[in-house]
């Protein structure tokens, strides 16, 4: 049987993570931290694109790896149309929607179909998707907002929330799309989703700043408390509390959860008071989707970065608990799933479904 290999490479708010597989096996992997404070003085995202290219190229000369020996590349999706649940072959389409944030996100995730492509245009090799930050299978009643004509989206980190759902199908021995789960992401951003017969059904739209705030991310606010405190700031400021500059950033300066978890630790009054709020915030969500469901949820599964800090862990489950039995799979699960959709296309197991450029959803026929 033929070996394959795989490069992927996924841009994070906090940090570009590349890993090289062959077949089901990692063979190595990197991840470099930015923090916050750097990442602002680029003026948008897609002015990070060389400086995070950088890093790539600084992977492939540290580990000597031959492009010439790679069979696929798989960058993290985000900012294009959106799209449903799947592996996607990469077109030149795809990479200029996500430039021109086409669906509407304005996430570090968009970078990293434009790195794939810049690898493919100097090296060859085919190009793929994996379920991206802008993946829409909400059910029509999560869409519906107070006013009309405009519709709520649900930009998450779905790569990693569907991987982390699947791995605990597999562990109970039981069938993903029979399951209903509340899955919640835990690290630089926070996504919190339901979970129902396979599907995406509603989740907080982490990617438009919706939901508890994150290391990066300011969260949900009043509209009112918007108006009136960021009412002179500029579009770009704004759109930066969202996604870089926001939640423990704006309150500590850095988006390093360990520099900040070691005053936790330490007694630090103001940061345990924030670390807490972040943390019960993130616990009204997971009830919020434990709704959705009508309470019937088999298991709330956590995963993420943030789940290396014991607390967190303690503080979910003892609000969360009665809610279902809590499952936890710390870390991330997004390269080992990007991998996988690849493989399942180059061993000819899978067809890759191609990116139209147009979206899931536009409106309701009645609107």
């Amino acid at each position: 049987m033929k070996h394959f290999r795989i490069l992927v490479i996924n841009p994070g708010s906090t940090s570009t993570k590349v890993s090289l597989h062959e077949d089901e096996t990692c063979l190595f992997t990197k991840d470099v931290f930015h923090d916050s404070t750097v990442l602002v003085k680029f003026p948008t995202i897609n002015d990070q694109l060389d400086y995070r290219m950088e890093v790539i190229y600084r992977f492939l000369e540290e580990d000597n790896i031959d492009m010439t020996q790679i069979d696929a590349i798989v960058g993290r999706g985000g900012a294009c149309y959106s799209v449903e649940s799947g592996i996607y072959e990469v077109n030149e389409q795809m990479v200029k929607d996500t430039h021109d944030l086409k669906g509407g996100l304005y996430h570090s995730s968009m970078l990293g179909v434009q790195m794939a492509w810049e690898l493919q245009k100097k090296y060859g090799c085919r190009v793929f998707m994996m379920d991206p930050t802008v993946m829409d299978e909400l059910q029509d009643v999560a869409r519906i907002t107070g006013i009309r004509g405009i519709y709520r989206k649900a930009y998450t980190h779905a790569l990693n929330l569907k991987a982390a759902a699947k791995k605990y199908a597999k562990d109970c021995g039981r069938d993903y799309k029979d399951l209903r789960l509340v899955v919640a992401h835990i690290d630089g951003g926070i996504s919190i989703a339901a979970h129902r017969d396979g599907r995406q059904i509603d989740a907080n739209d982490a990617g438009g700043g919706e939901g508890p705030f994150s290391p990066t991310r300011m969260g949900s606010m009043s509209v009112t408390d918007v108006l009136h405190n960021l009412f002179d700031k500029k579009p770009e400021e704004i759109r930066n509390l969202c996604s870089v500059s926001g939640g423990l950033s704006s309150h500590f300066g850095t988006s390093n959860s360990d520099v900040i978890h070691k005053m936790v630790e330490e007694g630090d009054v103001r940061a345990n008071r924030v670390w807490d709020a972040m943390i019960y915030q993130t616990n009204k969500y997971i009830g919020a989707m434990a709704t959705v469901l009508d309470g019937k949820v088999d298991a709330i599964v956590l995963t993420g970065g943030l789940l290396r800090f014991d607390d967190v862990v303690e503080k979910v489950k003892a609000s969360c608990s009665w809610i279902a039995p809590i499952a936890v799979y710390p870390g991330e699960f997004e390269h080992e799933a990007m991998s996988s959709g690849a493989l399942s296309v180059l061993r000819g197991e899978t067809e890759p479904k191609q990116y139209t450029g147009k979206p899931v959803f536009v409106k309701f026929l009645e609107d």
